[in-house]
């Protein structure tokens, strides 16, 4: 018997980060850790009450509308799709354990989990916590994937793991057929996307933290190459993927818009772009998926300040992911409770996993360090940029900033909880371009050009150069 699940906020992918902040979180806090992203919208009415149908219960959100998922949804398994002809020879990594709901689709609380609830590593890259419910049962992204050709698929900013699939099986692989998407799905080779495949049909499929802060080395071809777990997903365009779905114009409707008008606003976002209040708001805009690596010590996780990091996963995982767990925040108005929560006991191991992403190092050669040091002398002086990108993490938060402080354009800080920005950290900035969370700055040089104007530093342009290789340098 297949679940019923009455959509009732926008569940849309996140990471933000992630799976990637400031009073009274909803879920267990951790002190002084978080990741730069985007951040819940306000609700446009009030939030609704608690409820349950079957096994599981949804509330709250925009206009206190309510909705139910009955219980019964297990993460994706993989399985073979033997005409494929990718997987004659077997992944060199099994994975995960394979984890299918209950032959006779029974209570949620007999699934088998994909990843122990310590093991953070697995559930980053393949718990998608039960969000199955969402993109197989509402938007039934199954049906989209199952014919769509492996080109296509890395167009849209899908990622293939190559240790996933035999070298010799992959470099076969006809990458204009369907049925190796299907083959690669089931062999969990897709980033951040799990999927149960029998005989060569998708039956099942759900999205994990990897799919937005994941990405590949390349070292095959672009799209495919080695896992860089943390790093922002720049190429994916999450809105595109969303409105090619055939179960769009239903997730509209229980959005109370059009199908039009979420077609429009998906398609707007373009790559690497996510907006995750678009569920709250019915505005559409996006900011930049923000890296999940480089957390440790930085004091809150989104742009502008939400929470601390298990505050955003959990965010993430229900209200965007779709994930049956628990989230509730009364400054959104939201109170959603799904019995078994299915994400709060992995939050903890799924934080560590992130504080021990690493930022990159800067390339050697890629900066001049004479002029990195002299740029570091400017940061930390007549620049007056150490004023909040202060210590070894390069943030003041949990200080937090008026839009006007910083110049920054303030449309995200308004529709926020807070109101305000958050020092952005800076380690491993120069892997992930553009800059600021819209995106305005689309090199080094535009973002000291930027300050030089809103804080009216009158510097030359020998010293922007200077502290441009040193922003290089971090």
């Amino acid at each position: 018997m297949r679940s019923a699940f009455t959509v009732t906020s926008l569940s849309l992918v996140l990471l933000a980060t992630s799976c990637s902040n400031d009073d009274a979180p909803a879920n267990p806090s951790d002190a002084g850790n978080q990741q730069s992203g985007g951040t819940a919208g306000m609700p446009t009415g009030s939030g609704g009450s608690s409820a349950k149908a079957g096994s599981a219960g949804q509330s709250g959100g925009t206009g206190g509308t309510a909705g139910a998922a009955a219980g019964g949804r297990g993460n994706a398994g993989t399985a073979p799709a033997p005409e494929a002809g990718l997987l004659d020879a077997g992944p060199p990594d099994a994975g995960p354990p394979d984890a299918s709901a209950p032959a006779d689709g029974g209570d949620a609380s007999t699934v088998v989990e994909p990843c122990a609830v310590d093991d953070g590593q697995c559930i980053f890259r393949h718990d998608t916590f039960g969000d199955e419910q969402l993109w197989t049962d509402v938007l039934r992204l199954n049906e989209l994937v199952q014919t769509l050709p492996p080109t296509t698929a890395l167009a849209v900013g899908l990622k293939v793991d190559s240790d996933a699939v035999p070298s010799s099986v992959l470099a076969s692989a006809d990458l204009s057929d369907p049925a190796t998407t299907v083959a690669l799905l089931g062999l969990d080779a897709v980033v951040g996307v799990r999927a149960q495949v029998d005989d060569g049909v998708v039956k099942e499929i759900g999205i994990t933290c990897a799919i937005c802060h994941s990405t590949v080395d390349d070292s095959v071809t672009p799209g495919i190459g080695k896992r860089l777990d943390g790093h922002p997903n720049r190429t994916l365009d999450p809105g595109g993927i969303l409105a090619l779905t055939p179960g769009i114009g239903d997730f509209a409707a229980s959005l109370g818009v059009s199908k039009t008008d979420a077609v429009n606003a998906l398609e707007s976002w373009g790559p690497g772009r996510y907006d995750a209040r678009f569920n709250q708001d019915k505005q559409s805009h996006p900011v930049l998926i923000p890296p999940a690596y480089g957390l440790r010590n930085v004091a809150l996780e989104t742009y502008t300040g939400e929470g601390p990091v298990t505050y955003w996963n959990n965010y993430v995982a229900v209200t965007q992911m779709g994930a049956h767990g628990d989230f509730t925040d009364p400054r959104l108005g939201l109170a959603i409770v799904q019995s078994p929560d299915r994400v709060t006991p992995k939050l903890p191991a799924l934080r560590d996993y992130q504080f021990s992403l690493d930022p990159p190092a800067p390339p050697s050669g890629s900066f001049d360090s004479a002029a990195a040091a002299r740029g570091k002398t400017l940061f930390e002086g007549a620049a007056k940029c150490s004023t909040c990108h202060a210590g070894a993490s390069f943030t003041d938060a949990p200080t937090l900033h008026a839009a006007a402080e910083t110049g920054m354009e303030p449309i995200e800080a308004m529709r926020s909880t807070t109101g305000k920005y958050r020092t952005t950290p800076l380690r491993g900035a120069w892997s992930h371009p553009p800059y600021f969370h819209d995106g305005s700055a689309k090199t080094f040089a535009d973002v000291v050009d930027h300050y030089d104007g809103a804080l009216n530093l009158s510097l030359t342009d020998a010293q922007k150069a200077d502290l441009v290789e040193y922003l290089k340098s971090l």
